[in-house]
């Protein structure tokens, strides 16, 4: 029998394997939360996806967490994040189509980040995003200057793949043009080994704002 909360969602390439979580009061939203670069180990499970998830639900949004093609029972392979759009697009119609349409949240950690922002910046239907440890090293993040939502980035002041102060120069760069918070934890690195609490409290922190301050 599978387990309580995880689905198999039917995609164009086969399915996407997933956790579903209500929160244990009423939704308020939901939210589509998406994991490090598969060839790196990352899945729906790792400790930062999990905490970000356990965050989002104790606001009152209902999660939604994937593994990308070729990871753990969804099927295809490795897209060098192209397929990977197409696959967070596929979970999120699914979580609208399912579950609460109002504030609608996308959160990412590190490849996660990078795919979730591209594909919530895009979608109408997406109201607020969210970046863990965003890996401004590794990948393109021009994309942001086209973003009008609210973004929360949380990040590891001694992040190897994205160096705190260049982080910091991209907020200043968005300020202008969106509705942007930084939270920097200090002496943690990439994957917030051993303060995945400060995360938790920073996503807790600044989604319940959000959520207070909609109509």
């Amino acid at each position: 029998m599978y387990p309580a909360g995880n689905i198999l969602i039917p995609v164009a390439h086969g399915q996407l394997e997933a956790i579903i979580k209500e929160p244990t009061k009423e939704s308020v939203g939901s939210a589509l939360v998406l994991h490090p670069l598969p060839t790196g180990g990352g899945t729906m499970h790792n400790k930062v996806v999990f905490r970000a998830a356990a965050a989002l639900n104790e606001t009152g949004l209902t999660t939604l967490r994937i593994n990308f093609r070729g990871v753990g029972q969804s099927s295809g392979t490795f897209d060098e994040g192209e397929g990977e759009l197409e696959d967070a697009r596929d979970a999120l119609n699914y979580l609208i189509q399912n579950y609460s349409k109002s504030s609608l949240f996308v959160c990412g950690f590190s490849f996660g980040a990078r795919v979730g922002m591209e594909m919530g910046i895009a979608d109408d239907r997406v109201d607020y995003l969210i970046s863990l440890g965003t890996p401004v090293d590794k990948y393109d993040f021009n994309f942001l200057r086209l973003c009008r939502k609210p973004i929360l980035f949380v990040h590891g002041e001694l992040d190897e793949f994205g160096d705190s102060q260049r982080m910091e120069a991209l907020v200043r760069e968005l300020e202008p043009k969106t509705e942007v918070r930084l939270v920097i934890i200090p002496r943690a690195d990439h994957f917030f080994e051993g303060q995945l609490n400060e995360v938790k409290r920073a996503i807790v922190d600044w989604v319940t704002t959000k959520l207070t301050r909609r109509p």
